[in-house]
């Protein structure tokens, strides 16, 4: 009648089989007994145990309401009065907006953060103790030390898990707006209506989150307001993925090409367009000419290399997949999954491991041959005058790459490459207008390929600008031939 809690099962797979053994064969079983399994996903679980079980999954609440009655359910009284001091309550419950906030920007993807962070209830818990230790420690006369309290929560108790430079900064600039003497005058708010309740019972707080919106605007986490449109677009994208990855996998499609003919077609005609390998020793004869040794050429090679790697892939599995649906080698996992995916226009998973992100499988394909383009013609007519910045699969090894060039270039003047920073200036001209390379004088090199989300660029004033014009709309009467 007791029950069993096995944790972490995805490090115990072999053991699932044999309890999923003893649990189906045992002839009686008290109706007090249940086993409970923690697991993260994992594609070998065993699927008759998951069919056999009742799904639960512990998810961090949507929106800053959802968030804020969590946190503050598990508030007790006891909490809320434990310590006398006027701004234990509020830095309480602005740390536990933070922590809200912290987690909800991870759904903008890398508009909220960089790289996303696994924030849970254990840095909010730490938050609170130090904020509580650090109360009980103050010096009346002066006050809460918010320099402390500012560092340890950008850059101890949630910037502890930052790596990126931009997201400690986002952090920090979080602490240092919200958290202040500022905080405790009437006119202080997180954003407009969002303010910090004044209460005495962890009721009355639950009533002041009650009252918040269900949904809530990305100007809330300092997003502008169109993060909300990317948000819900890859959140459909996501969901009509997840709807097409579960459709059935029939070969035929009632009386029209069937699925194997449909990718077999796709297949010859990618191998059609598909570009030739590289000969590593003409790729190594044409680098001696250039200067092998110079920076931005080892970089041209390592880029040849990866690319090289990519096209043999493709060959290999296209060939490889005609092979299969012909019958004449057994359809493997990874080549069920090629094709699988490229009738449904996306990105096989052998070849997404080691390639670019894309939309479809079409524009993935475009890619490669312009990747490709840009290498082909490096190699063969030399250093080009502008440089396809997202064409490279290490854009900061060509940054350094081009530092360390610099640095050559200029270490009679004693330049070191410790101390050589980039400096970036937006020209006015296309791509179309390069003629040549940047006058030696001012060195560096021309790119494009980049682009801006959510924002457009002024050309004539070289500022950023709102990406969408002004459209103006007038009505005007439709009238027919009669009383024309």
């Amino acid at each position: 009648g007791g029950w069993l809690l096995l944790q972490n099962c995805h490090l115990g797979l072999q053991f699932l089989s044999e309890l999923m053994d003893t649990i189906s064969t045992t002839e009686s079983m008290s109706e007090g007994f249940r086993t409970w399994i923690t697991t993260e996903a994992h594609p070998e679980f065993p699927i008759n145990l998951l069919q056999a079980s009742i799904k639960f999954t512990n998810e961090p609440p949507q929106g800053v309401k959802a968030g804020l009655k969590r946190t503050y359910s598990a508030v007790t009284q006891d909490h809320l009065e434990v310590s006398n001091l006027p701004q234990w309550k509020s830095l309480l419950y602005a740390v536990a907006f933070l922590h809200t906030t912290v987690q909800e920007r991870r759904k903008f993807g890398p508009l909220g953060w960089n790289i996303p962070y696994e924030f849970n209830q254990a840095d909010f818990a730490a938050s609170v103790q130090f904020v509580q230790n650090h109360l009980d420690d103050m010096d009346i006369k002066r006050g809460v030390n918010w320099s402390c309290v500012r560092y340890m929560l950008g850059e101890v108790q949630y910037g502890g898990r930052v790596t990126d430079d931009l997201d400690k900064a986002l952090l920090n600039t979080y602490a240092r707006v919200w958290f202040g003497e500022h905080m405790f005058s009437e006119k202080f708010c997180f954003y407009k209506d969002y303010v910090i309740p004044k209460g005495k019972t962890v009721e009355d707080y639950l009533q002041y989150i009650e009252q918040l919106p269900v949904i809530d605007t990305p100007e809330v986490f300092g997003l502008h307001p169109n993060a909300d449109i990317t948000y819900q677009t890859n959140l459909a994208n996501e969901t009509l993925s997840t709807i097409v990855s579960i459709q059935p996998k029939d070969s035929s499609t009632g009386g029209g090409e069937t699925r194997e003919a449909v990718v077999q077609r796709l297949a010859d005609e990618m191998l059609e367009k598909l570009p030739p390998d590289y000969n590593p020793h003409e790729v190594k004869a044409q680098l001696q000419k250039m200067g092998a040794i110079q920076p931005i050429n080892i970089f041209l090679h390592q880029e040849i290399d990866r690319m090289q790697h990519v096209i043999s892939r493709v060959r290999t599995t296209l060939t490889d997949l005609k092979l299969a649906i012909d019958g004449t080698i057994i359809m493997s996992e990874e080549l069920q999954d090629a094709l699988d995916n490229m009738y449904d226009a996306r990105i096989p998973k052998l070849w997404f491991r080691i390639s670019w992100e894309s939309a479809t499988l079409g524009f993935w394909f475009t890619e490669l041959l312009e990747r490709n383009q840009q290498f082909s013609s490096w190699l063969q007519d030399g250093r080009p005058n502008q440089f396809w910045m997202t064409g490279f699969f290490n854009p900061q090894g060509f940054l350094t790459a081009m530092r360390q060039e610099t640095t050559r270039m200029n270490v009679a003047k004693g330049w070191a490459l410790d101390s050589v920073v980039l400096h970036n200036e937006v020209t006015k001209m296309m791509k179309e207008d390069v003629a040549g390379p940047p006058p030696a004088d001012i060195g560096g090199v021309y790119i494009y390929g980049l682009f801006l989300e959510g924002a457009g660029w002024d050309r004539r004033n070289s500022k950023l600008v709102e990406s969408s014009p002004k459209v103006r709309i007038k009505c005007n009467m439709v009238c027919s031939e009669n009383t024309r």
